[in-house]
């Protein structure tokens, strides 16, 4: 099945483009590690979800661009049919020339209404493009004004006009020191039109991909591309193709809907994290061995400690002893309890790794069997340049900390009223933030209460 992938805004795009090279990259390396019969169904299987084949004989992404000023989009083009191993379609773009100045009602009530017609026959033309159309994956940032007002607007025309397709939000968490003045305001109002018209969303921290780049991919000055590079590699390593448990011996079929149904049981939980595991400099990957038990063991402490890469991890955390029926309130400090995990490994002897560890009914909430909480996906491909690799899909309280922090500021803003008219000049009223506010918080209890 095909997924039909959505850029929106700045980063959406530029995230975007850097997913589609990795995507092209991996399938082109010789590297696989397989044999030669895995190497091709894993190709086609990639190919038929993210590109479609056009006459030229360069595959085109399946995706539709939309910003609203166009000097991203014309650089994301222009490298893109470079690279000459694959290309945007001619007409698969919308831009315009004035902007949305950072303000989220601006995106959302004016230019979403405003070109709501165009964007969407773009979107119906890509999707009748594929034999079996699987979803959506939209990529936004929360912080800015396109990405956040219009990704929230074309997301609910996504929901209107495709009510039986899966939706999945991609979404870049801002800076805590911030690009944007008023971004806590666009994160709240972003994350809460999402939580009602999307079916999970994927999460990355810019913090967090910073901390990654500087500390195990030791880069001295971070650019956003590197920060893009690792968000599209840690996507890649979920999006690929690989083998679900009772998917015999072909390639999943629907990864979106295989996603949602591994992890998303309840709608009041959709907000997923991702870690993964190794990454590092390509030039220490010479000098690096893994085990399986070694990467599944780190991968597993990174989860219970609500840990974001393999350095510094607290491996004093340790799941509540099983039986003991302590109240949530009194689970051991700083753990992690999940609704759902999904492991994906990547790489040779796949098969016969153990992932029982993920299965302790202590990691998990009460109300789910660990054996339904819990799934894995495998291949024997290698990704990228690991010969093994290994990435975790959690709905769990990851992400609990930096929504309370996100909303806690927004709430300090508004409370004293500061940039207000700037979202009411554009119909934007003091009700619709209390409701965003009141959506968020019970997403915050509900995860708390685990």
């Amino acid at each position: 099945m095909s997924i039909v992938t959505v850029q929106l805004g700045q980063c959406g795009n530029q995230i975007g483009y850097e997913v589609f090279s990795a995507l092209c990259s991996d399938i082109r390396g010789t590297h696989g590690l397989c044999s030669k019969k895995e190497n091709e169904s894993y190709r086609d299987s990639c190919k038929e979800r993210f590109f479609c084949e056009e006459e030229s004989g360069v595959p085109a992404a399946r995706a539709v661009l939309v910003d609203m000023e166009p000097k991203v989009i014309s650089q994301t083009l222009s490298m893109a049919a470079r690279s000459g191993h694959w290309k945007y379609s001619n007409h698969s773009h919308f831009c315009q020339k004035q902007g949305s100045g950072n303000n989220w009602a601006n995106g959302y009530s004016v230019h979403g209404p405003r070109h709501k017609e165009a964007i969407m026959d773009l979107v119906q033309k890509e999707a009748e493009k594929c034999e079996r159309l699987g979803g959506f994956l939209t990529i936004m940032s929360m912080a800015g004004g396109t990405g956040s007002g219009l990704g929230a607007f074309v997301t609910q025309c996504l929901r209107d006009a495709f009510p039986t397709s899966f939706i999945l939000n991609h979404v870049v968490w801002p800076y805590g020191t911030g690009e944007v003045i008023v971004q806590n305001y666009n994160s709240v109002l972003t994350l809460s039109h999402l939580y009602h018209s999307s079916d999970a969303l994927l999460v990355h921290e810019n913090d967090v991909i910073h901390k990654i780049c500087a500390q195990l991919l030791n880069i001295k000055q971070i650019s956003f591309r590197d920060v893009n590079q690792v968000i599209a590699h840690q996507l890649g390593s979920v999006f690929q193709p690989a083998h679900t448990a009772g998917g015999g011996s072909g390639y999943s079929r629907n990864p979106l809907g295989d996603l949602m149904e591994a992890l998303v049981p309840h709608p009041e939980f959709r907000m997923l994290g991702l870690r993964n595991i190794p990454q590092m400099a390509e030039s220490s990957l010479p000098y690096s061995t893994f085990s399986w038990p070694g990467l599944i063991k780190h991968l597993r402490q990174m989860l219970i400690a609500n840990a974001q890469m393999e350095e510094g991890i607290d491996w004093q955390v340790r799941p509540p002893h099983p039986g003991s029926s302590i109240a949530s309130t009194n689970k051991p400090l700083h753990f992690n309890t999940s609704i759902a995990n999904l492991v994906i490994l990547r790489g040779k002897d796949v098969h016969s790794t153990d992932l029982g560890s993920f299965q302790d009914p202590s990691l998990y909430t009460s109300w789910l069997n660990p054996q339904d909480a819990f799934s894995a996906w495998k291949t024997p491909r290698a990704f990228n340049k690991y010969e093994k690799s290994a990435a975790l899909v959690s709905n769990s309280q990851f992400l609990l900390k930096p929504l309370d922090s996100i909303v806690g500021k927004a709430w300090n803003m508004f409370a004293s009223k500061a940039y207000l008219h700037q979202y009411t000049k554009f119909g934007i009223q003091e009700e619709d933030f209390l409701d965003c506010f009141t959506t968020l918080e019970q997403v915050i209890s509900s995860y708390t209460n685990l």
